[in-house]
């Protein structure tokens, strides 16, 4: 899973997933990195505590935009 995190945080780094915007689904990413759903789910989920990701109900989970801090 970690190496799941690290793709992510290096999508997110290089600009692949801006931020404000919506990450692929959880299916899409299972899909993609040939994971399981569950995996993906966990991997989401430690990146919203860090505070990389957060989630909208409703609407999906989105890269954490800057503070500008």
């Amino acid at each position: 899973m970690n190496e799941l995190i690290e793709d992510l945080l290096r999508r997110i780094e290089e600009g692949e997933f801006q931020p404000g915007s919506q990450i692929p689904s959880t299916q899409q990413l299972s899909d993609h990195y040939d994971v399981s759903v569950s995996t993906i789910h966990r991997a989401v989920a430690t990146l919203r505590e860090q505070g990389v990701l957060v989630g909208r109900p409703g609407r999906g989970v989105f890269v954490a935009e800057s503070t500008g801090c």
